[in-house]
């Protein structure tokens, strides 16, 4: 006998393709959350399993660039067939536009417990004036 739970809106095909199994391509890599504070940003990005020297920082054009990447060489001494399998093997990126004002020294990273931590200054745009041309007025 199955259980099913009773609710007006249940449809258990439905619920059933909203299961995750069904939706591997739902990216769950490079969560991130960005904090303002008075005079930084603050941009935490979930990297659980990589190592710190597989992420590469880096700002061209305007943009920062998070690129990491992972490889868990399986055991084969281990053989078997995967019924499922969660653990990401492969590269990830992600990209926010910081401005051309910000440098890469300006910008301070740390990685810890699987989350790296970036510290972006604010730095006011400078916007250029264009130079005044004069209409010259005739008699």
């Amino acid at each position: 006998m199955m259980m099913i739970p009773r609710r007006h809106d249940f449809d258990l095909f439905d619920d059933m393709f909203r299961d995750a199994f069904f939706n591997e391509g739902e990216s769950k890599l490079m969560k991130t959350d960005i904090k303002e504070k008075k005079d930084k940003y603050l941009i935490d990005i979930d990297l659980p399993g990589y190592e710190k020297e597989n992420i590469k920082i880096e700002i061209q054009e305007g943009y920062l660039t998070i690129h990491a990447k992972v490889n868990k060489e399986e055991d084969e001494k281990e053989k078997g067939k995967f019924v499922r399998k969660e653990r990401y093997m492969g590269e990830c990126s992600r990209s926010f536009y910081v401005g051309d004002n910000i440098k890469e020294e300006d910008i301070k990273a740390k990685f810890r417990n699987g989350t790296l931590t970036l510290e972006i200054p604010k730095k006011e745009e400078k916007k250029e004036l264009p130079d005044k041309k004069y209409i010259q007025i005739e008699d």
